[in-house]
């Protein structure tokens, strides 16, 4: 009770009133009504019904308790001030009652289990599936630096033509000039493209000794609309000059709107009866650049190709394997594209299947010959008669010939199909007629070289 002892309390006891130096629960300017207490905490601004009636009950719980658990200083202290200081414990403690039995009682927050989500259904297995991790994304420059526009031009060089006039790339390369038109008709939906005449093209590059005129060249030309080439037209060919006048005129049947995304393509070709025909220069003009409704006429200066010989054409098969009568059949379908081997009139084109048992030709038969085109329909059926223990070890040669009357036939393309096939493509046709079980099964076959097919394949190395 000493001056030493008040100034211990207000130093060190955080109870202690600051007025007036003495105990909280002792000082009469500290005390406060039980209805003047304020509740501080997460609890919501209108007091439930919950509460209301929780404070009814510690109202008489704590009536009977509060002398039993008061502090032992309150015990010395005298009557007066026992009887104040009693209703102060009462407030003080009733308040610690109050407020531990609402954390009793006040709902808990709601916890989140993050654990593995399950996704089923009723009856079935149930698969868990992790939550997937986020990849990083690319920002819209490492996504365009990733792009090579090289790789979608139609060769190396379409960067530097975009930047030249007709005039540079005829003086830098000096391939010569092709005059053609185009004109879109509304009334019957169809392009029109009419190729004119060409000049200045080079002379013929000696790749064969068996070349007799190499002064001059003999041109054609093929047209088609990208991205679609093989549904491509040629023009005749014009012997023995470097400045060839066509005056051909061919119309595709497309709708308006699709030919305006389209890009005409004009390829010069030299025509060489004794090989593979050798590309001159092309020139390609995208559709929505022009008016076609209008037409117009352009003089355009070939460019260099990537493609430095022209394609042999293409070939519809239907094969059909029967087990039980060890039967084996062929359907000539038609042909498109092919190489033109006749200077004046196209083509006179005919298929020869050879069936091949390992190294061993054993049977020949051909088509009818289709004269002057180089897109033929033929629809024929064959039949070969081939055990199925032996269907292994069986390979199909087929060769595309032009008719010559005055000499031996020309060589147009070849491929194999079946053991020695000459390419993946004939492996998956003979693949998927094995596992077709009695059903035809069509497929367009691109047409190879002689030396290409003699190089891969050792059945075409047995049929002449």
């Amino acid at each position: 009770q000493g001056l030493l002892a008040r100034i211990s309390d207000l130093l060190l006891c955080r109870w202690t009133c600051r007025n007036c130096c003495q105990k909280c629960f002792d000082c009469s300017c500290c005390q406060t009504n039980e209805d003047e207490v304020e509740i501080l905490g997460p609890f919501p601004a209108q007091t439930p019904a919950w509460l209301i009636s929780s404070q009814n009950e510690d109202k008489d719980g704590d009536s009977d308790n509060t002398i039993s658990e008061l502090p032992p200083t309150l015990q010395d202290v005298s009557p007066d001030r026992r009887r104040s200081s009693s209703d102060t414990s009462r407030s003080t403690y009733s308040l610690t009652r109050r407020i531990s039995s609402l954390e009793s009682r006040r709902p808990s927050s709601p916890l989140i289990d993050i654990k593995p989500i399950e996704f089923g259904i009723i009856g079935a297995k149930k698969e868990i599936v992790q939550p997937t991790i986020l990849r990083k994304t690319y920002t819209p420059d490492d996504y365009f630096r990733k792009f090579e526009p090289r790789l979608y031009s139609l060769d190396s060089n379409s960067d530097d033509m975009d930047s030249l006039t007709d005039e540079e790339i005829l003086s830098k390369y000096q391939l010569g000039m092709l005059h053609f038109s185009t004109q879109y008709d509304l009334l019957h939906n169809y392009l029109i493209v009419r190729v004119i005449e060409a000049k200045d093209l080079p002379p013929p590059i000696s790749y064969d000794g068996s070349r007799q005129d190499m002064a001059h060249s003999n041109p054609y030309v093929k047209i088609c609309l990208l991205p679609d080439q093989k549904n491509s037209k040629q023009t005749g060919v014009k012997r023995k000059t470097q400045n060839p006048v066509f005056e051909e005129r061919y119309t595709f049947e497309i709708p308006f709107l699709e030919a305006q995304r389209r890009t005409l393509l004009l390829t010069v070709v030299d025509f060489d009866k004794f090989s593979r025909h050798c590309v001159i220069g092309k020139v390609s003009m995208p559709l929505s650049d022009v008016d076609l409704v209008k037409g117009g006429h352009w003089w355009k200066a070939l460019v260099p190709s990537s493609q430095n010989e022209v394609e042999l054409g293409e070939l519809l098969l239907s094969l059909n394997y029967l087990p039980s009568a060890g039967r084996l059949n062929v359907d000539i379908i038609r042909a498109k594209q092919l190489l033109q081997t006749d200077m004046s009139q196209g083509s006179d084109p005919f298929v020869k299947i050879q069936l091949v048992h390992g190294l061993k030709l054993t049977k020949t038969k051909k088509t009818s010959c289709m004269r002057g085109t180089i897109d033929p329909f033929y629809n024929e059926s064959f039949s070969f008669k081939v055990p199925q223990e032996e269907l292994e070890n069986a390979s199909l040669v087929f060769t595309v010939y032009g008719h010559n009357v005055k000499s031996s036939n020309d060589f147009i393309g070849r491929i194999v199909i079946g053991q020695y096939s000459t390419g993946a493509p004939e492996s998956n046709h003979w693949r998927r007629m094995l596992n077709a079980h009695r059903t035809a099964v069509e497929q367009w076959h691109s047409l190879r070289s002689r030396q290409e097919c003699d190089r891969v394949s050792p059945a075409s190395l047995e049929v002449t």
